[in-house]
């Protein structure tokens, strides 16, 4: 047992050079590999975040100018159908209007064709009248004369 714990500490004491080389190797690459690999992935990292939160800040901003683009069309388009209904309204009370002036024409003219109408209708009667007596005399005249005769 004596030989194995001399030839154990024999393997122990060759072996310390290679656990302090594989230490040292460690703090080598450490510095030297895996550092700077760390570093430009943490860099990578934060590019990519950063694209992507520039791509997000991008599309928030396109789709505010598209909302405002849509509410400028909104208001436009309620703008023109406005401007169209005043002008249906107005053509309509020109229209309106220019009835009443026809109705207004129409009924002056009933009027004085009725005026016109009761005058000649007057005129006639009156002119019945004269020619009724005249003849109511020439036949009472014919009449008498008959009898007389």
């Amino acid at each position: 047992m004596e030989q194995t714990v001399q030839a154990l500490g024999g393997i122990l004491l060759k072996a310390i050079p290679t656990v302090i080389l594989l230490i040292v190797l460690h703090f080598y690459l450490k510095a030297m590999l895996f550092g700077p690999l760390d570093r430009m992935l943490k860099q990578r990292r934060a590019l990519t975040e950063g694209a992507r939160e520039v791509a997000e800040n991008s599309l928030a901003a396109a789709t505010r100018k598209a909302e405002e683009y849509e509410a400028k069309l909104r208001d436009a388009r309620a703008a023109v159908y406005k401007q169209q209904e005043e002008i249906r309204k107005r053509w309509l009370e020109e229209q309106a209007q220019q009835v009443a002036e026809a109705r207004d024409r129409s009924e002056s003219a009933v009027k004085a064709a009725r005026e016109a109408l009761a005058l000649d209708a007057d005129a006639a009667r009156k002119s019945l009248q004269e020619t009724s007596k005249v003849m109511a005399d020439q036949i009472v005249a014919t009449v008498l004369g008959r009898r007389a005769a």
